[in-house]
């Protein structure tokens, strides 16, 4: 099995396992804080293109970073290739199901969401982190799931996943 085989089946293991002990990661959303559809392009590790009601919309993910790869006058971070092919493995061509936080839109206009795939419920935000291919970044007021990304950086950076052993932090 290959190592990034691997990372992908640790960290949907490890999302499986956290989400069975605490409940549903998230309470039963209103119709007006979720919806879904189908991706149609991977930005970055943190950024997708979701068709939603037949318009193309940037979709922004809640409370992660990736490294930069793609942003202008930003060279690319260190391991922002592998957080975009994994994101691109876990998402691409995908139906998602969006739910929104306090906020709908971030000030570029992108729309922020919690990303589930719809296939199996698996919360992409939460697997980003536990992989260790993001880190927790937290802009109030959208909160809803801060502490429990905190949680699993801190599992992700003790156990070295991801970008925990493959960069150096300044």
């Amino acid at each position: 099995m290959s190592r990034a085989r691997l990372i992908l089946v640790l960290a949907v293991l490890g999302v499986a396992v956290y989400t069975a002990a605490a409940g549903s990661p998230d309470p039963a959303p209103s119709a007006a804080s979720a919806s879904s559809g189908r991706v149609t392009r991977v930005v970055d590790g943190d950024t997708i293109h979701v068709m939603v009601g037949g318009r193309d919309e940037n979709v922004r993910y809640i409370g992660v970073d990736t490294p930069e790869s793609v942003k202008p006058g930003t060279p690319v971070q260190c391991f922002a290739k592998r957080a975009s092919a994994f994101n691109r493995r876990l998402v691409a061509g995908e139906r998602v199901r969006l739910v929104r936080d306090a906020e709908e839109r971030d000030r570029y206009g992108r729309l922020l969401a919690y990303v589930y795939r719809r296939r199996d419920n698996l919360f992409i935000n939460a697997t980003l982190v536990t992989g260790g291919y993001a880190v927790p970044l937290t802009i109030p007021p959208n909160v809803a799931h801060a502490d429990e990304f905190r949680t699993l950086a801190a599992v992700a950076r003790r156990k070295g996943r991801g970008l925990w052993s493959s960069c150096r932090s300044s």
